[in-house]
């Protein structure tokens, strides 16, 4: 059975992979619009968060101070959902509010990205599935682009968190970040991995049904 509300880590490296993902854009407020669920959109910062905060490096920034530069990257992913949505104000700090059908967010405190504010919203929404947005069709054994990648349909959290770092730093890539990792295997969430290409697969995942994607969990 689907969950009411639906929390959706929304990669900023499909927002924005260089340019604004508008078809992309037009494809999600579609598949939002005609679904009868509410939707919680968290905002990765993408491109903008990297670049800033590789700018910033060459003056010798570091540690939460990049972070904070990447959290302002999410909030402008966020704004621009937020409007096109017509979305109620856009939150950091997770908390539960009243909204009909949207509810967009960025990030919020450093040491972490945005999947782990999915993973505060999921609590408090009662929710035990998190769908993570990516530009890839599964999580793989190591970098997709990398010979003898191969997909990962379904993977414990043991096994999962054994593949990635265990420990946060700026502008990470992984599927989803070491800390979010972490609370989502103590509090028992799913997080379903699936390509932002296939909006469809949302759907089937959710009800129980074969997809394209991988469950962590």
């Amino acid at each position: 059975m689907m969950s009411k509300t639906v929390v959706i880590s929304v990669g900023g490296s499909i927002i924005n992979p260089g340019t604004i993902n508008t078809p992309f854009l037009e494809r999600l407020k579609t598949f939002v619009t005609n679904s009868p669920l509410r939707f919680i959109l968290i905002c990765g910062g993408g491109i903008n968060a990297r670049t800033y905060m590789a700018a910033a490096k060459t003056f010798g920034v570091k540690g939460d101070s990049l972070d904070y530069i990447g959290i302002q990257a999410t909030l402008l992913n966020a704004e621009l959902l937020r409007h096109i949505f017509n979305a109620p104000q856009v939150q950091q700090q997770p908390k539960t509010s009243s909204f009909k059908k949207v509810l967009v967010a960025g990030g919020w405190e450093p040491g972490c990205s945005t999947d782990y504010d999915a993973v505060l919203f999921a609590l408090k929404y009662k929710s035990d599935t998190i769908i993570n947005l990516t530009n890839v069709d599964y999580v793989y054994t190591k970098d997709p682009k990398e010979p003898g990648a191969e997909p990962l349909k379904c993977i414990s959290w043991a096994d999962y968190r054994s593949m990635i770092s265990s420990k946060w730093s700026s502008g990470l890539h992984a599927p989803f970040d070491p800390i979010a990792s972490k609370s989502a295997q103590k509090h028992n969430l799913r997080v379903l991995c699936i390509n932002g290409e296939r909006l469809s697969e949302i759907e089937k995942a959710l009800a129980g049904k074969p997809f394209i994607g991988t469950v962590i969990g």
